[in-house]
């Protein structure tokens, strides 16, 4: 690499740089009074003029750095395929798939677009721009994709990377519904590249834009596999449902490439950023999201907000996962039977702790529902002995001593959290609840065992007069734990 530097990277930099200005005219010759954002495809004179031109270019370009391409397949027409979704997406200069692909059009941010010389570049390929400031930018690129694919020709094909992110090849992860929801006809492009280094790698803990284009110029030359699979067309039931279709073609893609499949994405990436600023593993945030968000209805501000809770609770522990010690500190109560039940729902692979994806899913099966309005109310009558629309900490302790067993239990720091004063209104005690949903199953665990407690008594001594409504039965503390998995 060092030898071959010092005659390669000074003479492909500026094989480079004079074909990008040589391109230069012809992309202002194609977007010439054209506003940023198309509203129609580029008029046919100037395809004539600028499509043959600019693809020569580009080849020439990638020849240059030294790239050496295998096509395999034939390229389908903008009739028989409106979109090419192109994977595994692995670094920047996979836009060599666009080059032999016959210049489609591309999914780009906006940003890109205005950058100096490439942005002009990129607009005569009549992207699909992005904007990332826009809140309603997902449902207009969606309806502008939707728009291209069925105008029967008239705009360019449409060239997409379904995974939204760069990875190493290893596996293909989830492909977005985008490219999919159109309900058209798609073509399958893979991508290989089979050398001995691998200097072409973009990902996240990696090499540099700048450090992989000098260690690719140094190379004598880049080797670079693109495959067009048949068109693929989809069933009636995936026009329907795009993630149905987008999970046929990646599955059809991997067995071709021979490699797994992983339903982790572009957030996961997110999700391990934000655990790593949080000083927990940056593994700590590989929760599948694709498949915890659809299953258990939560977006990415609601997860990554579960990950700031998580991160207090966690960043005492080794390993970034939470024990029992943790679990009990971070609710301000001790160690108990009721508490350990309460833990071992949220541990689901029975380890002994509980990682992020498993505290997610704790909070969105066992406590939210748990933490309702009604539920809430009858907590707060229940601490409310003496029922003057307040709780003192007397009162609280009393009902938790009871609900968790421990006589001599210390709930002075919890109190003081929830109480702005002396004393606890139904408000404050509200606000609480709905901030720590963990506290709910704790507390319907407690009316479970009253309720087995009651039915388990002679029929007589049930349906004798009871107490006030919201007296605690001391006889629950003698009561044995409950099934795990009923509560």
């Amino acid at each position: 690499m060092l030898l071959l530097g010092i005659i390669l990277l000074p003479v492909r930099a500026l094989l480079v740089g004079l074909i990008l200005l040589l391109a230069w005219p012809f992309a202002v010759i194609s977007t010439a009074c054209c506003p940023e954002k198309l509203t129609h495809p580029i008029s046919d004179w100037r395809r004539k003029i600028t499509r043959p031109a600019l693809t020569f270019l580009a080849r020439a370009m990638f020849f240059s750095m030294g790239f050496t391409v295998t096509v395999k397949g034939k390229v389908a027409s903008p009739l028989e395929a409106p979109i090419f979704v192109v994977a595994p997406h692995s670094t920047f200069f996979d836009g060599i798939a666009c080059v032999v692909a016959g210049l489609p059009s591309l999914v780009s941010r906006n940003e890109n677009a205005q950058t100096p010389l490439v942005g002009r570049l990129l607009r005569a390929l009549q992207p699909v721009l992005v904007s990332r400031v826009d809140p309603d930018s997902r449902k207009n690129t969606i309806n502008e994709i939707k728009k291209r694919a069925t105008s029967g020709g008239e705009w360019p094909q449409i060239l997409v990377f379904p995974e939204g992110t760069c990875t190493n090849r290893s596996c293909l992860i989830t492909f977005k519904p985008g490219a999919f929801i159109p309900g058209v006809p798609v073509q399958p492009v893979l991508l290989r590249y089979p050398n001995k280094l691998d200097t072409v790698t973009w990902t996240w803990q990696g090499y540099t834009f700048l450090q992989l284009c000098v260690l690719t110029f140094c190379q004598l030359f880049t080797k670079v596999e693109i495959e067009f699979m048949p068109v693929q067309a989809p069933s009636e039931e995936e026009k329907k449902d795009p993630v149905l279709f987008a999970s046929r073609i990646r599955n059809l893609m991997a067995e071709a490439l021979e490699i797994p499949v992983t339903d982790h994405t572009y957030e996961d990436c997110r999700l391990m950023i934000s655990a790593g600023q949080l000083t927990l593993p940056m593994e700590a945030g590989l929760v599948e999201f694709s498949k915890i968000s659809r299953k258990l209805k939560l977006d990415w501000d609601g997860i990554r907000k579960h990950l700031d809770e998580y991160a207090s609770i966690a960043s005492s522990s080794k390993g970034g996962r939470i024990g029992i010690e943790e679990f009990a500190e971070y609710l301000k109560l001790p160690v108990s039977d009721v508490l350990r039940q309460l833990f071992a729902l949220f541990d689901r692979n029975n380890d002994g702790s509980i990682d992020f994806r498993e505290y997610v899913i704790g909070l969105a099966v066992l406590c939210n529902p748990a933490n309702t309005e009604e539920i809430i109310q009858v907590a707060f009558k229940l601490f409310d002995v003496d029922e003057d629309g307040y709780i003192t900490e007397e009162e609280f302790c009393t009902i938790l001593q009871a609900s968790l067993g421990v006589p001599d239990l210390n709930v002075s720091g919890l109190f003081r959290e929830i109480a702005q004063r002396d004393s606890v209104s139904y408000e404050e005690f509200k606000s609480f609840a709905l901030k720590h949903p963990e506290y709910a199953k704790i507390f319907t665990t407690y009316l479970d065992l009253q309720t087995c407690h009651v039915f388990s008594l002679p029929e007589e001594v049930q349906t004798a007069p009871s107490v006030a409504s919201n007296k605690v039965s001391p006889e629950v503390q003698e009561e044995g734990t409950s099934d795990k998995k009923v509560d």
